[in-house]
């Protein structure tokens, strides 16, 4: 790709923050407008949204899937935890479907879903199709988690992502493997129309034709997430003149900050702003979701400076703020907005 066509970065540089933002915004408004019909057809996953432990089970549930998935690339079966993704988000692509069409199309396209990602996973593809189940995701988990239990979820998946990242190092290889599959447990955002994870053998490519190491490339790396709601850096794919091309971010980073907020819009006893579409948004959900983007901000900020940094502490902890003084702007008392009001 010749320096002409990168001649002004600027534009680039919105591209790709502007995709990561529609996405973000997709999977927030889209999950607050399925929460009520989510839970009329009684999606909510956990018998007592209120039981603190919840959030202790579904972090133990990732510790192991963590462990199933990089003994899986060590040994060679990756195309086992391909075929788990895909069928997994088929099943949650058919959740969003069938709330807005007649059940035999929400089927077919459901069904589709898969196969598209299996026979062309563009980063397009791979994007929408990742802001689609991170909506069904988030508000599955928004209804099924109580305040408490979800800001006890925030919390523990900031503190575990920082240790992952920064002292354990141990999501890099995940990372690693993750990207060589191209599916949308990570979301690809290029900084050029042009780019294709199909060159020089997909998004997972340092720009040669081989992987891109992970974490050692100085010109700067990107935060990327297993899925599960961890972030971990990994190296940007680079183009002919050394420019940066894409740059990625997990779909856990979209989804578990949202949490949070469908958790406000169904649980909180804060007033309804009256928004069409969105019968549950109230200020604490809202300002939650400033919250997300003034962490996405600065994570952004440094990852395009060239720093590598996990994803949820700022996040989850711009979330975590902006719902809590929603809360308190809402004449939310803090305990209740917490979910401490049966433990006190």
């Amino acid at each position: 790709m010749s320096q002409t066509e990168r001649s002004d970065p600027e534009p680039s540089v919105a591209l790709g923050v502007g995709l990561t933002a529609a996405v973000f915004l997709v999977v927030q408004v889209g999950a607050l407008a399925l929460v009520p019909d989510f839970s009329a057809a009684g999606l909510q996953a956990t018998p007592d949204p209120s039981d603190p432990t919840n959030a202790l089970v579904y972090v133990g549930a990732i510790l192991v899937m963590t462990a199933l998935m990089l003994a899986a690339f060590r040994f060679g079966v990756d195309a086992l935890v391909k075929a788990v993704i895909l069928l997994t988000s088929g099943m949650l692509s058919w959740y969003v479907f069938a709330v807005v069409l007649p059940s035999t199309a929400a089927l077919v396209a459901a069904g589709l879903v898969p196969l598209l990602l299996w026979r062309y996973p563009e980063w397009y593809v791979l994007d929408a199709t990742g802001a689609v189940i991170g909506a069904a995701a988030a508000g599955v988990f928004g209804i099924s988690f109580g305040l408490l239990p979800a800001i006890l979820l925030l919390v523990a998946l900031a503190v575990y992502d920082a240790i992952s990242v920064y002292q354990t190092e141990h999501m890099l290889d995940l990372a690693s493997g993750v990207m060589d599959l191209n599916i949308p447990v990570v979301l690809v955002f290029p900084l050029t129309l042009d780019y294709s994870v199909f060159d020089d053998g997909g998004a997972a490519d340092g720009g040669d034709g081989e992987p891109a190491a992970d974490g050692d490339d100085p010109k700067g790396d990107a935060a990327v997430a297993d899925g599960s709601g961890e972030s971990e850096p990994t190296a940007e794919t680079t183009g002919d003149d050394g420019a940066r091309e894409v740059f990625f971010v997990g779909l856990g980073d979209a989804v578990m900050p949202t949490v949070l907020v469908a958790s406000a819009a169904f649980f909180s006893p804060a007033s309804s702003l009256g928004v069409p579409f969105l019968p549950g948004l109230n200020l604490p959900a809202l300002l939650g979701m400033v919250g997300t983007f003034a962490g996405l901000a600065v994570l952004l900020r440094w990852v395009l400076a060239g720093r590598a940094h996990a994803g949820l502490p700022l996040l989850n902890g711009g979330t975590l703020a902006g719902y809590l003084v929603g809360s308190l702007l809402s004449g939310v008392s803090l305990v209740t907005a917490l979910g401490l009001g049966p433990y006190l």
